[in-house]
């Protein structure tokens, strides 16, 4: 009932919660088409992947007070734990990153590299570019950030987990 009349502004409070993966996905699709069609949606949610999908920008709350906004990416960036995901094709190109970064974490099996990164695409060229300049072969390349619920919990300082006692 709310897009009866075409408002340029609708209010969804949790539009998701109950359904199930396909239905959700259709919500997500109504909402970014009413978007691109010029509407301003403003998205309560508890889902933090689904303002990860559909929000231009994001507040969190905590206690009822914003403890942080920006663009998801702005949000990821502020949280330790982003990483560059480097797989070789060899263990010699492997280990000639390591040494060349220090910093990296290395799986010698799988024969990857994980360097810390922001994720921004300053240091993903600043690393490259070293790579480069060492003429070493990278095989594939992928960038993780944290998740919101990793900014969340870290903003918020809560503890994720309760102490159980049983008798």
């Amino acid at each position: 009932m709310g897009l009866v009349g075409d408002p340029r502004v609708v209010f969804l409070d949790e539009p998701t919660t109950g359904l199930d993966p396909r239905s959700r996905r259709t919500m997500w699709q109504i909402i970014r088409d009413l978007v691109a069609g010029g509407v301003t949606i403003f998205l309560t949610t508890q889902y933090l992947e689904e303002a990860d999908q559909l929000a231009d920008r994001i507040a969190l709350l905590d206690y009822g007070k914003i403890v942080a906004e920006g663009t998801p990416d702005e949000l990821k960036r502020r949280v330790p734990g982003g990483h560059v995901r480097l797989r070789f094709a060899d263990a010699r190109g492997m280990e000639s990153a390591a040494h060349m970064l220090g910093d990296a974490t290395r799986d010698a099996e799988a024969l990857t590299l994980h360097v810390p990164s922001d994720g921004s695409l300053r240091s993903l060229k600043r690393l490259l570019d070293r790579l480069d300049d060492e003429s070493i072969e990278v095989a594939e390349l992928s960038v993780h950030t944290p998740e919101l619920d990793d900014v969340f919990l870290a903003l918020t300082g809560h503890r994720t987990t309760e102490e159980v006692t049983i008798r």
